[in-house]
């Protein structure tokens, strides 16, 4: 029996494995998914992903499931609750984040109808898959990234740099960016 050949960033840790199997670069358009995974992309600056990834479950409770319609609402004194809670990462900015990247999204939204046409209009609404063969090839943000990044943050997002906007691109299957000899690379392409 022949051992799965996977993109090295996962490791053997079982919910690294899960995610990288079941979740990154599988191409998502759901609105309030891509609204929390923009959220936990920011909240991973400085830190490993891995962290986050094991923190999400407390993100999905703190932050009402990523509700924007909820999270807009969250008042400083909730914000304040928020940043006591070891279950996420307690950066005050990032925290603040969340709740103004939510008035963004509702903002966004309005205009394009719906989250998911506007984030997917920078690949043209279809994924670019990418052909590497190391993962030292992949690259930490591209020119598409540097658009979506500087765009965003026209709009008012918070904590969405071009490396975090590719990071992300790459998490909800805007990018291909499993390696081809990883068994994922095939079946997303």
């Amino acid at each position: 029996m022949s051992e799965v050949v996977r993109c090295s960033w996962c490791g053997n840790d079982e919910l690294y494995v899960k995610y990288h199997d079941e979740e990154w670069g599988v191409p998502n358009y759901d609105d309030q998914h891509l609204f929390g995974m923009l959220n936990l992309e920011g909240a991973q600056a400085g830190l490993s992903w891995i962290t986050i990834l094991k923190k999400r479950e407390n993100y999905l409770k703190a932050f009402q499931h990523f509700d924007p319609h909820k999270v807009a609402k969250f008042t400083d004194k909730k914000l304040a609750k928020l940043l006591l809670d070891p279950g996420i990462v307690r950066n005050k900015l990032k925290v603040a984040a969340v709740r103004t990247n939510a008035k963004c999204y509702l903002e966004v939204a309005k205009e394009f109808g719906d989250f998911s046409s506007y984030i997917w209009q920078f690949v043209d609404h279809k994924p670019i898959v990418n052909d590497f063969k190391k993962m030292e090839d992949i690259p930490a943000k591209t020119e598409i990234s540097d658009r979506m990044s500087k765009d965003l943050k026209k709009r008012g997002f918070k904590f969405v740099g071009s490396t975090i906007c590719y990071a992300y691109m790459q998490a909800v299957g805007m990018v291909n960016d499993h390696v081809t000899t990883c068994f994922r690379w095939k079946e997303l392409s």
